[in-house]
């Protein structure tokens, strides 16, 4: 039953690990004029408890920094992902423990 204390802070590394490399394969893409990943997936990816990696992703990547929709929302997803992974945790250790 412990084991369930870290499947949250493993779901918030791979979401973050996730939209940083998302940032960096849609990077690559708009580099090469490639087929280029939706801004649907990465929003996504960020709601989806991957905000922090996607916000260091694109700062990083220098990706989508012009655009005034990334600029606003992804630290608002940044700070959503974490407080979702501290509530969904502190749930999870109240019924576990």
């Amino acid at each position: 039953m412990n084991g369930l204390l870290f499947a949250v802070p493993a779901a918030f590394l791979v979401m973050n690990i996730l939209g940083f490399a998302l940032m960096g394969a849609d990077k690559r893409r708009a580099v090469k004029g490639m087929w280029r990943i939706p801004e649907a997936a990465l929003f996504a990816a960020a709601f989806l408890l991957g905000g922090v990696g996607s916000l260091v992703g694109m700062f990083a990547f220098r990706h989508k920094t012009k655009h005034a929709k990334f600029l606003v929302l992804m630290p608002l997803l940044a700070i959503w992902s974490v407080a979702a992974a501290a509530a969904a945790e502190y749930f999870v250790f109240a019924a576990v423990c």
